[in-house]
């Protein structure tokens, strides 16, 4: 493990342009390598790093960032922290426990400098645009037109989220770029879009009543099942990164989003009958 996680950070420090987290990678790699040398010495065996793992982490850093990456390998070395010390090998304990850990809470990425942005993108759209397709599902029952409707709303609302934390991001004067701020909310919401809003294109020539339920039932289910997706997805993200819980995380946003979408599910069937709309 110490082998493995040496390289690890080895290869990490190579890829970074930012002097700082580089020699942060760079000193957490030698204590890696240290301990490693440490142990060899105990054991009278030498190892040689799990190339696979290796590859692994050094793909999750490239799509979830470095940050994630680094915390995720030293949650697992926590909990090794007990066996180093059945081992008598305190001082790799301690480090483990504390030094490294001071030295990642000064990793500074500029992905989770604008995770607000991604929270605020990625929550609004799945809070409004849910609630919004659960109702127009029961007041046009029409895939076709709730598609439409949910991407131009959608889109619309993407576009009009950037412009709000743009202005936002401006007056907060945080020394983040309100372009940048701008853009990843605006990313995170139309992206969410289109997730949600996809159901409804693929179940286009589904058999009426499949499986028992309607085609735009079938649509308003699944665009349910990956909001939750999403939800855990992004919640198991921000637990890591920002060592926070996830069960409350989740269990908060889902619960809004299911509130919601019965709300606006009840709203759709009595605006339709009060309209009277038929389609």
């Amino acid at each position: 493990m110490e082998a493995t996680e040496a390289a690890v950070y080895r290869k990490l420090a190579s890829r970074q342009k930012d002097k700082t987290n580089r020699d942060i990678l760079e000193r957490i790699a030698k204590d890696e390598k240290r301990h490693e040398s440490i142990i060899a010495e105990r054991t009278g065996r030498d190892v040689r790093p799990f190339a696979l793992i290796v590859f692994w982490q050094i793909m999750l850093a490239r799509f979830f960032g470095v940050t994630f990456t680094v915390k995720m390998m030293e949650n697992g070395e926590k909990r090794m922290a007990s066996e180093y010390r059945e081992l008598g090998l305190d001082e790799i304990a301690e480090e483990e426990e504390a030094h490294e850990a001071e030295l990642i809470e000064l990793l500074e990425e500029e992905g989770l400098k604008y995770l607000g942005s991604i929270i605020l993108g990625l929550s609004d759209a799945l809070v409004e645009l849910t609630g919004a397709l659960a109702g127009l599902t029961f007041a046009f029952q029409s895939l076709n037109l709730v598609a439409l409707a949910g991407l131009v709303t959608g889109i619309a609302a993407s576009f009009s989220m950037a412009a709000s934390e743009y202005l936002a991001t401006k007056e907060e004067a945080d020394g983040r770029s309100p372009i940048k701020a701008a853009g990843f909310t605006g990313i995170a919401y139309i992206s969410t879009v289109f997730l949600l809003v996809m159901p409804y294109l693929m179940l286009q020539d589904t058999d009426p009543f499949r499986y028992g339920f309607a085609p735009h039932e079938q649509a308003l289910g699944l665009t349910l099942a990956i909001g939750l997706a999403i939800v855990a997805a992004f919640n198991g993200y921000v637990a890591v990164a920002r060592d926070q819980s996830f069960g409350r995380r989740f269990a908060e946003m889902a619960g809004i989003l299911v509130v919601v979408s019965a709300i606006s599910f009840a709203i759709g069937i009595a605006l339709r009958g009060w309209l009277g709309v038929e389609v």
